[in-house]
């Protein structure tokens, strides 16, 4: 299993109250192997109040924390029953597990913040010998023809139909053999 980030749903107010009391259950319950990162989106921005400007936090999902985490039961449990914490967002219904972000998602409100890049890019080169793991070319193995670590994406040469075709993907959808 692998880390993903997940958006979880909080009582609107709570964030870092869901925050502090998710670190503190992932300690309690020992769970740092599969919970790693709690975070609550926040930008900086400057307000103007009484003629002066000023620099304030602010959050630009309100209501929402990122949670980094290895899904398991286990941990969607620890997640799940946090105090302040109304569910994770992309979960069909009762005890369904969540959709995880894309990478560039994740990427792009860690942008937002002002931290770059806080998940790293798939290691490959040109060349390299990867496996699709999801979308439409699933299963199928090809070569690294180019790699765009800017856009997270790879240009990937699969063999179909008896001839060698590009297909563009993303880092979340390959895996290196």
């Amino acid at each position: 299993m692998e880390k993903r980030w997940y958006v979880v749903h909080t009582y609107s107010g709570y964030e870092n109250k869901v925050k502090t009391n998710l670190e503190k259950r992932v300690e309690s319950m020992e769970m740092q192997d599969k919970i790693f990162t709690v975070l609550v989106p926040m930008e900086e921005v400057v307000e103007t109040k009484d003629g002066k400007k000023k620099s304030v936090q602010r959050k630009f999902f309100p209501g929402y924390v990122l949670v980094e985490m290895v899904m398991t039961d286990d941990s969607w449990y620890v997640v799940r029953n946090t105090p302040g914490v109304t569910g994770f967002v992309g979960s069909t219904g009762s005890g369904s597990k969540p959709i995880p972000l894309q990478a560039e998602e994740v990427n792009a409100i860690l942008k937002q913040m002002g931290v770059e890049q806080m998940i790293p890019p798939l290691d490959v080169a040109v060349g390299d010998r990867v496996k699709v793991k999801a979308g439409p070319f699933a299963d199928l193995v090809g070569n690294i023809d180019e790699v765009q670590a800017d856009k997270l994406k790879v240009k990937v040469m699969v063999n179909m139909f008896g001839r060698e075709t590009p297909v563009e993907l993303d880092f979340s959808q390959i895996e290196k053999i």
